[in-house]
């Protein structure tokens, strides 16, 4: 007989991550043995760069799977301070980094760190999923700001100003943008900073996409508009996506020395360090040859290509043009409402999905889980074959629907 128990409420608001829920559902139709093409996870189909696994397997040989300082390796945490000043024009010391498992972790312990109960944290939306419940789990509130597709989902700063209070805190800027692909100006992002001067906000700078952007877009630093800017920023990045490093789980955060110190002393008593020999790889990866980005760069440029002409050929699909990441953000509110071949009505983007992957067995993910109901955010870090194919299917299977 089990013992019945109590949760603690702090999870009562809390949803899983809708994106994880695809992937693992394409995942388990994939195990029973049913073709079924994926575009939910937020991760890059190539191999991790041999550079970078040579250093990790070099390393076993000398000592390494060790406790190391909570907030990382010192070699590593110089690589960091340096890339990361010469990148956001700031000059950011060693122990101004905190390594973490993950950029997930990263922001996790951040919001831990910074909010308090009742303290609001502005969130342009679409946003990654993570973001408002991380912040509900710090005890504070999210609050979201809209974006619209026909601004390139940019945020509208005079929505930005209309939103804060004498509780806000910070607000979050994701460029380039999961899951829209958006990419901000410089004068968006000089904008942005005026207001956060003016309102002594903090901006918690989600970096991870910067290195994949496309086209004529450039990716363009708050911290570097201004040093008075740079102080109150706080920068989230990683290896995940830039160096095909998802699973080895390295994010870091570079910040004022207070900030960090708080967060070290969370991580401290939660995970400790991140994975020594996973450290030694980013380390690799940092300060190792560049051109593996730049090759994967340019085959997300060509899959983002190949697959934004399908999308926009599919009849009731409207597709904004991606600039970085690797995600499209198609608009499918046409099809919400319409009846199945089956006799079933999809009242939202979540059923359509689960339609899509049941039946058209083609996954992608509802917008609704971003904040932006009647979209789809479809991955195109897949191969080329599975792009053509999968929108295949999804035209197919939505011209069905009446």
């Amino acid at each position: 007989m089990s013992v019945p128990f109590k949760l603690a409420s702090r999870l009562d608001p809390i949803k899983p991550s809708i994106t994880l829920a695809v992937t693992a559902k394409a995942a388990k139709l994939k195990a029973d043995g049913i073709d079924v093409i994926s575009f939910g996870a937020g991760e890059p189909d190539f191999d991790t760069p041999d550079h970078i696994k040579a250093a990790a397997q070099e390393s076993l040989g000398k000592m390494v799977g060790k406790y190391t300082d909570v907030a990382g390796i010192v070699p590593l945490r110089k690589a960091i301070a340096t890339e990361l000043s010469t990148v956001h024009k700031t000059t950011i010391s060693p122990d101004q980094i905190l390594v973490s498992t993950g950029a997930k972790h990263s922001l996790y312990n951040l919001f831990m760190a910074l909010i308090d109960p009742g303290d609001e944290v502005l969130i342009p939306a679409p946003y990654w999923v993570s973001y408002p419940d991380m912040v509900m789990l710090a005890g504070g509130r999210p609050i979201i700001v809209d974006t619209r597709a026909e601004d390139d989902f940019a945020v509208d700063p005079a929505a930005v100003e209309e939103a804060i209070t004498p509780r806000t805190r910070a607000i979050v800027l994701n460029n380039p943008s999961n899951p829209t692909g958006a990419v901000y100006s410089k004068k968006q992002i000089e904008a942005l900073a005026q207001i956060v001067l003016k309102h002594h906000l903090l901006v918690i700078s989600d970096d991870i996409y910067r290195q994949l952007v496309y086209s004529d877009a450039q990716y363009h630093s708050i911290a570097a508009v201004d040093p008075h800017v740079a102080e109150r920023t706080i920068l989230v990045d990683g290896v995940s996506k830039t160096y095909a490093m998802t699973g080895w789980r390295i994010g870091y955060t570079a910040g004022p020395l207070p900030l960090i110190k708080a967060m070290s002393k969370i991580q401290g008593q939660s995970t400790s360090n991140p994975t020594h020999i996973s450290q030694i790889a980013t380390l690799a990866a940092l300060t190792g040859p560049q051109d593996c980005v730049a090759q994967m760069r340019k085959a997300f440029d060509e899959r983002r290509q190949e697959m934004v002409k399908l999308l926009r050929a599919i009849p009731g699909v409207t597709c904004r043009e991606p600039k970085g990441a690797f995600y499209a953000f198609p608009d499918v509110s046409a099809f919400v409402g319409k009846k199945t071949p089956e006799g079933s009505i999809l009242d939202d983007d979540v059923q359509l999905c689960d339609w899509l992957v049941e039946v058209g067995k083609v996954a992608v993910v509802p917008g609704s889980g971003f904040g932006a109901p009647g979209f789809v955010r479809l991955s195109y870090a897949t191969s080329m074959k599975n792009i053509q194919e999968g929108v295949s299917r999804l035209h197919k299977s939505l011209a069905t629907l009446s």
